[in-house]
């Protein structure tokens, strides 16, 4: 087979013959017998981390990203080595053989835990394991998932942030970069997360060494072209989540927000032509970008529409704006939200989530919001000085029956954030939040985005929306 050169890019290019097949080993072996001297792969996501393992010894160039390389991020014990090896740790986890080792492990860490297999899409299998049964339940499913490469069990850390590096790197050395948040807390899959760029809310601790780590690992892979790793951060401790070596669902969005095509510089480098490398002043922007989820719920009978380390949406859209709320309010309108004239239902789960939804809820009861809660969260508002109206659960009667007012579409805007796991929170929770999407009323189950547009549409009238072009943010 004559040496040729494979590029993995995020992109439509050859405008010439275009091959479409499944990227298995023989029909790509007589397309690239066939092809012009680039050979170009158009892929989503992780696919060509399935289907690369058997190039490994047939082609001997794939743009400075060998079959190894790709098996070192996508077998995730290997990069943990690697982070490990130059002490730049990642969060707790194991590689473990025996079930005695496995239950050591629990005892040291406690619950919950995160089960994460190899090569899989979108969180395939990854579930989060609040207790032994659910731990069983789910190693059985990932190791059925990942057959061939370790399933890896890991310390899940509670209430730390998640952040994105997107780059494009040359030779090991990062050309250009964006850092982004979730609004939500790790535990959320990076596609179904509210992403906010620049980053707002990080400490610029925070942010030196996501930039020092981000660039080790550049260096230690010799990356040349597009590559996203996704990072923990708590108190300025930084922890590796994983790195891609393609391009992110995040590529496009921090792109259009920053004005510089980080496809084409990576299309660029990986083709050895001409790129120009950015400015520093031009990260410096006077505007914020916010990538808001579309989710298809009521198409999915009977799903609980909650969200988890599995990837649930279905699409995404990117709006900016001249401040934070803007450019929330704009995004979550987007995909389908509507801000509430009158009634709100908030059942507020957990003692730390009704705490932090106790400042948005005053927020609605100065702007005259009517709030209505579950007995618990409408209990804990009044003790606080704000004004709900308790009504009842699911599987209770009484006169303000939840199943009825959500028949009459009483509430306008449903917030229902999961308690813990037992049978009858699991239950009337489920009943809730499906009640929400069958009648076709906004719905959030996550405690901070739930802050967040709550704040934005209190503090900002739709109506104040600008409608102005990408052209005029400048």
């Amino acid at each position: 087979m004559p040496e040729k050169r494979l590029i993995f890019c995020f992109c439509r290019f050859l405008q010439a013959a275009r091959y479409f097949y499944s990227i298995l080993f023989t029909p790509v072996c007589s397309v690239f017998l066939e092809a012009s001297p680039f050979l170009v792969f158009v892929r989503k996501n992780q696919f060509h981390a399935f289907r690369n393992r058997p190039f490994h010894t047939d082609v001997r160039v794939i743009v400075r990203k060998t079959a190894l390389i790709v098996r070192m991020v996508e077998v995730r014990y290997l990069v943990a080595e690697l982070c490990l090896l130059r002490q730049h740790d990642k969060s707790v986890r194991k590689i473990l053989r025996h079930e005695k080792l496995l239950l050591a492990f629990i005892a040291k860490v406690g619950f919950p835990i995160l089960i994460r297999p190899s090569y899989v899409l979108s969180g395939a299998a990854m579930n989060v394991c609040h207790s032994k049964e659910q731990m069983i339940e789910f190693l059985n499913l990932a190791a059925k998932v990942s057959k061939e490469y370790p399933v890896v069990v890991s310390e899940f850390l509670q209430g730390a942030k998640e952040i994105e590096f997107d780059a494009v790197a040359m030779n090991g050395e990062v050309v250009e970069y964006a850092i982004s948040e979730h609004i939500e807390f790790a535990g959320v899959h990076s596609g179904d997360a509210t992403l906010v760029f620049p980053a707002q809310k990080i400490y610029f601790e925070t942010a030196r060494r996501i930039k020092k780590v981000s660039k080790m690992i550049a260096k230690e892979l010799n990356i040349s072209g597009p590559f996203n790793i996704q990072f923990l951060a708590k108190n300025n401790d930084v922890k590796v989540i994983e790195c891609n070596l393609r391009a992110s669902r995040s590529f496009p969005f921090v792109s259009k927000v920053l004005k510089r095509n980080f496809i084409e510089t990576a299309t660029r480098i990986m083709l050895d032509a001409p790129y120009t490398k950015p400015d520093k002043s031009a990260f410096d922007i006077d505007w914020i970008g916010v990538k808001a989820s579309q989710f298809s719920f009521a198409r999915l009978h009977k799903a609980d529409p909650v969200l988890g380390v599995d990837m649930s949406s279905t699409g995404e859209v990117g709006c900016i704006g001249d401040d934070f709320n803007e450019a929330l309010l704009s995004a979550m309108i987007a995909v389908g939200n509507r801000i509430p004239q009158k009634n709100v239902l908030v059942s507020s789960g957990a003692a730390k989530s009704k705490a932090e939804l106790l400042e948005p809820c005053h927020m609605l009861a100065v702007k005259g919001y009517n709030i209505y809660g579950t007995a618990g969260t409408a209990k804990f508002l009044n003790e606080n000085g704000i004004s709900a109206t308790a009504v009842c659960w699911p599987d209770e009667q009484g006169d303000l029956n939840i199943m009825d007012m959500f028949s009459k579409h009483v509430f306008e805007l449903v917030v229902n954030i999961p308690k813990d796991h037992s049978k009858r929170e699991l239950t009337n929770g489920y009943k809730i939040r499906r009640a929400a999407i069958d009648h076709n009323i906004p719905l959030i189950t996550n405690a901070r985005l739930a802050s967040a547009f709550i704040s934005a549409f209190c503090n900002m009238d739709e109506k104040d929306i600008q409608i102005k072009s990408w052209q005029e943010y400048k």
